[in-house]
């Protein structure tokens, strides 16, 4: 059945109307919103089923992911950063997972029949719509009765619970992910809505801050666990993908950056120029890119990822 939906109420915004099917379910059952997607986001945050799942979820004790100092190896893992998204297969990835999460939101879209996950870190409200379709892109199939699993953590309340401070990032970045689903004709199961109020915790003197700033899930069962990564399972190549985002702005729509290949269990990092003065120990981009060629890092056998002289 179509529903009307008012899709922005918000002033600094165009306002529209127009007939879409919400694809948006909560423990089994459709989730309708009578209005707009700002509306929509404050009833999810207190969607019973929801408050219930991020007290379990901020029960869990986070998962501090690392390469084991016993043996020099780890499980096979798959991290992105900021405005990267990846596609994991659970034969050859046995965890995904990002953090450094503040106003951003690390979003997992799941397939429970082949177990296909997606991964992203969307920081902005402009690319949630190529984002979410790069995501499933892997990740969908052709059952159209299908449900995919949506676990969403991050983004605090640096503004007004309404949505009416302009000066807040994370409130407009659910509002448009909460939009975008809905509108989907893939239809999603949220599991996990662990933003805004239900991330936040306050100082003594009234300052907000997220509670937590990433997450991990385990690619052959679902599960996901507050997360957290330090160097040694942020890579290949942290230094360069941390640099790539910012060559990447104003380049081209906004999009997620896929560095990360599903089928062949490899990381590719196309070329591009420099772009900051903070390159000055390596001012020559070519030195990097040799050839001009991308780097490409295979996983070896302990886990980890290794340059590959094969491009």
């Amino acid at each position: 059945m179509n529903e009307c939906v008012t899709v922005i109420t918000k002033e600094r915004f165009n306002t529209k109307c127009f007939l879409v099917r919400i694809m948006i379910f909560v423990n089994g059952v459709r989730f309708l919103s009578d209005s707009s997607p700002v509306e929509g986001v404050i009833a999810l945050l207190e969607h019973p089923d929801l408050v219930s799942a991020s007290r379990t979820f901020c029960a869990i004790p986070e998962k501090k992911f690392s390469v084991s100092e016993e043996s020099g190896s780890q499980a096979k893992c798959v991290y992105v950063f900021q405005r990267e998204y990846a596609t994991a297969d659970p034969s050859l990835v046995e965890i995904v997972g990002t953090d450094e999460a503040t106003t951003c939101v690390g979003i997992v879209i799941r397939n429970c029949t082949s177990g296909m996950t997606s991964i992203g870190h969307l920081d902005s409200p402009k690319v949630v719509d190529i984002g979410l379709s790069q995501m499933l892109s892997l990740v969908s199939d052709s059952d159209d009765d299908a449900i995919l699993d949506v676990h969403l953590v991050g983004a605090f309340e640096d503004s007004a619970p309404q949505g009416n401070d302009d000066t807040g990032y994370s409130f407009p970045l659910c509002m448009k992910i909460v939009e975008k689903l809905a509108e989907s004709k893939v239809k999603f199961e949220i599991r996990n809505f662990q933003v805004l109020k239900h991330n936040t915790r306050w100082d003594s003197e009234g300052n907000a801050y997220p509670i937590f700033h990433g997450l991990l899930v385990e690619t052959s069962n679902g599960r996901v666990v507050p997360g957290s990564f330090d160097a040694s399972t942020r890579c290949p190549d942290e230094i360069i993908r941390r640099i790539r985002l910012g060559a990447s702005f104003g380049r081209g729509p906004p999009r997620l950056l896929d560095t990360y290949q599903t089928q062949t269990d490899r990381f590719l990092i196309p070329p591009f120029s420099w772009v900051w003065e903070y390159l000055i120990q390596h001012p020559d981009w070519k030195e990097t890119f040799p050839s001009k060629l991308p780097r490409v890092f295979q996983r070896i056998e302990s886990g980890n990822w290794s340059l590959s002289s094969e491009r």
